[in-house]
């Protein structure tokens, strides 16, 4: 059990300090200034707001992934005395700093993986905003953390849900867990009305404000698949005992069935806000002044059934799943060149779920990989869906 002293501040590392989560992790450091120390911030390119947030927290290093921009941050916090790092290996190393207590894992995607190993190596508390670590090589990230005795402690909303649920339930066993799903922008609509969507319309959530890349996930519901994938393996279930149910409203973040049929769901606004302060704080709940649930706001909370004829990529998520071995690093694989051509109008939405599918007939499949084989299947499975994508647009240019 992690403990925090009341006159001890939690020293922390932010790994994608200028993204969605990073920033609005930033946010609950400001509100609670006498919880938590800013150690070290980490970015992949956008070196203004690096530095933006440098200058603000006065941290003890930073990084930037783009080595190019090295010059342009160490110019600019040099004079604070700021340790300025560049590169993707940096990143890996600054975790081991002694001074880090815990560290923030929400960077975008598989790039991700590496840091999060670094960082359960070094015996750091790790709050897991990247699902991508889970999804691409669960049974090894989740084994290092246990022979290192270290903590995982979910920050999507989702995960977040179900272990705040499961507190005082360890001993209890689980029948079956409930992710819920907003259904994102396109709910109700069948998949001939989805053909001609753009990048706009799909970046317009009903609920939430996030990054590009896991906001057309959720478009998609590519989101909640690779959720599924990682409750597994956070909450170690079996393909079975993971269900998706569609709520609109997004109050109801998750729900746990114990094995007498009794259900425990968590419930709020949907604000990250609240999931990314549990995390950085556990055990303690710290007092806050979010927005608070009114029930006469939302008189009615509705459920619908997951279309996954719709939206086959949540259907892809169960069958990578259920397959297992080095099948999930596929699909993520493939779903991040997916969303980077859709975003750049190279394919159409209902396209995406296409060149995943075809990624995972067509990469070799794994049965008990290691992790370089994680690491050749990511990048054979990169290599196969950018010729998928440059052979269909180079035929429809």
């Amino acid at each position: 059990m992690i403990e925090m002293e009341a006159d001890k501040k939690r020293h922390i590392a932010i790994l994608g300090s200028t993204g969605s989560i990073g920033t609005q992790a930033l946010e609950v450091v400001d509100a609670n200034p006498d919880q938590f120390d800013v150690e070290v911030l980490t970015a992949n390119d956008n070196a203004e707001l690096l530095i933006e947030q440098a200058l603000r927290y006065i941290p003890n290093a930073v990084v930037i992934g783009n080595e190019s921009r090295y010059s342009q941050v160490l110019e600019a916090l040099d004079p604070k005395d700021i340790k300025v790092y560049a590169g993707m290996e940096a990143i890996d190393q600054i975790v081991e700093m002694e001074e880090i207590d815990l560290v923030l894992a929400a960077m975008v995607g598989y790039a991700g993986l590496r840091s999060t190993l670094a960082a359960i190596a070094a015996g750091k508390t790790i709050a897991l905003a990247n699902k991508e670590t889970l999804v691409v090589a669960g049974d090894i990230v989740t084994k290092r953390a246990r022979e290192n005795g270290v903590n995982i402690l979910p920050v999507d909303s989702e995960h977040s849900a179900i272990f705040q649920c499961l507190a005082g339930e360890f001993d209890n066993s689980i029948e079956k867990i409930y992710l819920t799903a907003s259904g994102g922008p396109f709910r109700g609509r069948n998949r001939e009305s989805l053909t001609a969507v753009t990048k706009n319309e799909a970046l317009k959530h009903p609920n939430w404000e996030m990054g590009n890349k896991i906001t057309i996930d959720s478009a998609s519901m590519m989101n909640k698949g690779l959720e599924v994938i990682e409750a597994k393996w956070l909450f170690s279930l079996r393909p079975d005992q993971i269900d998706v149910v569609v709520h609109p409203q997004s109050i109801v973040h998750s729900i746990v069935q114990f094995e007498d049929g009794s259900m425990k769901a968590q419930m709020g606004l949907p604000d990250m806000k609240l999931p990314i302060q549990y995390a950085l704080a556990y055990p303690n709940r710290l007092r806050s002044d979010f927005p608070r649930f009114d029930f006469m706001d939302y008189p009615s909370l509705t459920f619908e059934e997951a279309d996954t004829e719709t939206f086959r990529n949540l259907a892809l998520a169960f069958q990578a799943m259920k397959r297992g071995g080095n099948m999930p690093c596929i699909l993520n694989a493939a779903n991040e060149i997916a969303v980077a051509t859709f975003l750049k109008g190279q394919i159409g939405f209902n396209e995406m779920p296409e060149l995943i599918e075809a990624c995972m007939d067509k990469v070799g499949f794994v049965q008990k990989p290691s992790y370089e084989d994680y690491i050749a299947t990511d990048e054979e499975t990169r290599i196969v869906a950018t010729e998928m994508v440059k052979a269909a647009y180079s035929q429809g240019a």
